[in-house]
């Protein structure tokens, strides 16, 4: 699909991006730190770490790729993509040639931060499923590009924790507007409680993206000043899954 094609799906106002950022909003610094620490593990750049850190059990872990399936979040458990749907997966990655959107025949659409996981999605994904894939765009996930009440799912796994309570109020606002009536909104949270989070997070800072450790009394309040309805929940080993419906 060309990047340039004109789609019914995509706002008629485009965020103004340069170098993968909005340079007027005041998310720009944090955004960029995230698409920055992303890029480098997409392309597989590997990073020297102090000695006190290598020696943290989670490292090794970590070293070990043990961590990358404790960390995973499955969303389809909570909310599965179901035929013709179509989902928004914010913050997507390559999880369209991870995940198993062929079996699910939902229609996918992504916008990331991350211009290597963009460009490597939009150059592959059409080549797995023409019909199911339908583009990523580069943006941030307070600014979501598309037209308003257009999806039936929408996804945001991942990256909650690299931001502060006060972005996701924006986020959660920005994925209302863009879901149908009766839409669910799947993401995580980082379960501060978790023995290994702060361990966790400081692993993060050192590959390059701060950590925010906030209760999760603080997360059901925002989710409940949004309007939103706790309508499952999933715990996971350090992020738990929640499902919203507005």
């Amino acid at each position: 699909m060309s990047q340039k094609s004109s789609q019914s799906h995509l706002s008629t106002s485009q965020n103004p991006y340069i170098d993968n950022i909005n340079r007027s909003d005041k998310w720009q610094q944090r955004v960029a730190q995230v698409a920055y620490r992303f890029n480098q593990q997409y392309q597989n750049q590997t990073l020297e770490l102090p000695a006190e850190v290598q020696e943290m059990p989670i490292y090794r872990e970590w070293v070990s790729g043990i961590l990358a399936g404790k960390i995973a979040s499955p969303f389809w458990e909570i909310a599965q993509p179901q035929k013709n749907q179509h989902c928004l997966d914010i913050g997507c990655g390559v999880s369209f040639l991870i995940y198993p959107w062929r079996d699910w025949q939902a229609f996918f659409y992504g916008q990331e931060v991350s211009n290597v996981a963009r460009d490597t999605l939009n150059s592959r994904g059409s080549q797995l499923n023409s019909k199911l894939f339908k583009g990523v765009e580069l943006g941030a996930a307070h600014q979501l590009k598309y037209t308003s009440a257009y999806f039936d799912l929408a996804i945001a796994t991942g990256f909650s924790c690299y931001f502060p309570l006060e972005y996701w109020t924006s986020v959660l606002q920005a994925v209302k507007r863009v879901l149908k009536p009766g839409g669910h909104f799947v993401f995580d949270i980082l379960n501060a409680a978790h023995p290994q989070a702060e361990d966790w997070a400081v692993l993060e800072t050192y590959l390059g993206a701060e950590v925010f450790l906030e209760p999760v009394a603080e997360w059901e309040k925002i989710i409940n000043a949004a309007g939103a309805k706790v309508v499952g929940r999933q715990p996971g080993e350090f992020f738990d899954l929640y499902k919203l419906r507005f």
